[in-house]
C-alpha cells in the first residue's frame, strides 16, 4: 500500500487528480518460456507443465509440447517475475 501527504479535499478534485510520483504503477508481466531440445520425450514435458505449472491441464500440457517442437518455443505462462523466476 502506497501512502501519499497529499490528499484531495473535494469530489471535483478527486476526479481531476493527475498521478503522481507517490502511486504505483503496475509491473509488466515476464514470461515464461519453454524452448525445444532433442532429449525429452512430449510425455515429459507434458508432465513437468502439467505438475509446476498452476492450473495447467493434462490436454494444454500436451498442446504446449507439440506446439514447442513445431514452432521451436512456445509462452507457458505470464505473471510477476518474482513468481516467473521460479519456474
Amino acid at each position: 500500500m502506497v501512502v501519499c501527504d497529499v490528499f484531495p479535499t473535494t469530489p471535483q478534485e478527486i476526479i481531476e487528480k493527475k498521478p503522481e510520483l507517490c502511486e504505483t504503477t503496475p509491473h509488466p508481466n515476464y514470461l515464461v518460456v519453454l524452448i525445444n531440445d532433442d532429449h525429452n520425450t512430449f510425455e515429459w514435458v507434458a508432465r513437468c507443465l502439467n505438475k509446476h505449472i498452476p492450473g495447467m491441464t493434462d490436454d494444454t500440457a500436451y498442446k504446449i509440447a507439440v506446439k514447442v517442437h513445431n514452432e521451436g518455443s512456445a509462452i507457458v505462462w505470464s505473471g510477476p517475475k518474482e513468481v516467473a523466476e521460479m519456474y
